[in-house]
């Protein structure tokens, strides 16, 4: 009975911080890697400073959800933006590609890495008209 009480005591406040958060969404379809770059860089800022994280690639950004994702190393610290999302997402940061990107790319759903899905148009439009969400395009 303890550790059913202290699971669901843990839980709960596991959800209030998580509410507490404020919510972010980082829109990326640039093609540049720098411009890929510096946007996961503060994707990843923004988390670390409390912010609950959603990334949505669009366009030639998409490539980075793709497993195996590559692209130049950025200096100073020689990672690349794919690199850099994935440190976002394991810090708990969710991430979609458009709803579109699939179809006009001819990539199919197991090509991208695991935990990113296609966008459903609706949940993200609903997303995006949060009073409280902040939303930064690159």
């Amino acid at each position: 009975m303890k550790k059913s009480f202290a699971a669901l005591a843990l839980a709960a406040l596991s959800s209030a911080a998580f509410a507490d958060k404020q919510p972010v969404t980082v829109i990326l379809s640039s093609d540049s890697g720098m411009t890929q770059g510096m946007a996961m860089v503060l994707a990843n800022q923004m988390q670390e400073q409390g912010g609950q994280v959603d990334i949505l690639l669009c366009d030639k950004a998409g490539d980075l959800a793709l497993k195996g994702a590559g692209g130049t190393p950025l200096k100073p610290r020689d990672v690349t933006p794919a690199q850099l999302l994935d440190a976002a997402l394991k810090k708990g940061a969710t991430a979609s590609v458009c709803a579109i990107y699939l179809p006009n790319t001819g990539h199919k759903p197991d090509m991208l890495k695991d935990g990113i899905a296609p966008a459903r148009p609706d949940a993200m439009g609903r997303a995006l008209m949060e009073a409280n969400r902040k939303v930064v395009a690159f």
